[in-house]
């Protein structure tokens, strides 16, 4: 049996990345640790800007939200 101590993030999608640590920071009391934006996927380099955000949720875990900067028409 695996015992599992900590995860180290869940990601999840969100609409607009501001918004979105703002209601974290506010409601949650979560702090921001960092956003990375990238132009590409890395695994394929195929065009697809997007900006990953991660929050501290205490105890080692972090939450983490993937906001894609391009929006289907």
């Amino acid at each position: 049996m695996i015992n599992i101590k900590q995860i180290h993030h869940v990601a999840y999608r969100c609409h607009d990345a501001k918004e979105t640590v703002e209601f974290y920071q506010e409601y949650l009391n979560m702090d921001f640790l960092v956003a990375i934006a990238e132009d590409r996927v890395p695994s394929t380099k195929a065009p697809d800007p997007y900006m990953h955000l991660f929050l501290d949720a205490g105890q080692g875990n972090i939450l983490a939200f993937l906001n894609c900067l391009t929006h289907p028409k």
